[in-house]
């Protein structure tokens, strides 16, 4: 894919992984949509990247099917068309089971798994137009299952397998479909906050570099689904 002028939409984008990849392709002149559900926090992310022409900051809710309608409504009316997806918005919640409440575990479902389901049927037939590229941000959680993870294991099990099987479904429209698992990332995730102490932690502009290489990749050639972790792990602490 020939990035300049291509355009993509990333829900969660207001921070973390969302910002790191909106900034990188940005860099390669792409237009660029970013949701959240806050508005003061879309604009703290417009003022990092540059207020430009080229990006585009929409209040959506994931879990609301009639806002990822909207939001694609509002690129495509901007844009006149969309190239790339990528359903980064999630939330994690850790607790043993017996602890998990109801609350919890839906918010989860629902932004997680849910959400990139909504993301993908909003968009989807601006996909099979631009012969475009899906891509869900899964986890390593979506492989290992560790304690108090139960919820989060479920939504990103589920994640992966859903993302599999639309990477099935879809190809013969040319759409390419990939699903990213990285293990630990500087962000904001779970409460953190990213500092000197997360330089042993992939960065945000390292997820970015991924989905521009993944986007430049040969067509003939399908990475569908990719475990990323930091090389040094042995480095926390220090």
């Amino acid at each position: 894919m020939e990035l300049k002028g291509k355009v993509a939409y990333i829900t969660g984008g207001s921070k973390g992984i969302g910002l790191g990849v909106a900034q990188c392709l940005l860099d390669k002149g792409m237009k660029v949509a970013i949701s959240g559900r806050n508005q003061a926090a879309l604009n703290e992310a417009e003022r990092f990247l540059g207020n430009s022409e080229r990006l585009l900051t929409v209040v959506s809710d994931v879990t609301q099917f009639e806002d990822e309608e909207q939001a694609v409504k509002v690129i495509f009316d901007r844009w006149g068309q969309l190239d790339v997806v990528l359903a980064n918005a999630g939330l994690g919640h850790f607790a043993p089971i017996d602890e998990m409440s109801l609350e919890q575990w839906n918010q989860m479902v629902n932004t997680n798994l849910t959400g990139a389901f909504y993301t993908l049927k909003a968009s989807l037939e601006l996909l099979k137009k631009t012969s475009g590229y899906y891509l869900t941000l899964a986890s390593l959680a979506g492989t290992n299952f560790f304690a108090q993870g139960a919820g989060y294991n479920a939504t990103k099990f589920g994640l992966v397998g859903f993302t599999q099987a639309v990477m099935l479904d879809l190809r013969k429209y040319g759409i390419k479909v990939t699903t990213i698992m990285p293990g630990s990332v500087a962000t904001h995730f779970n409460g953190n906050t990213p500092s000197e102490k997360d330089a042993w932690k992939i960065q945000p502009e390292d997820m970015g570099k991924l989905v521009v290489d993944l986007l430049t990749m040969h067509p003939r050639t399908l990475p569908s689904k990719i475990e990323v972790r930091p090389s040094r792990p042995d480095l926390k602490g220090r």
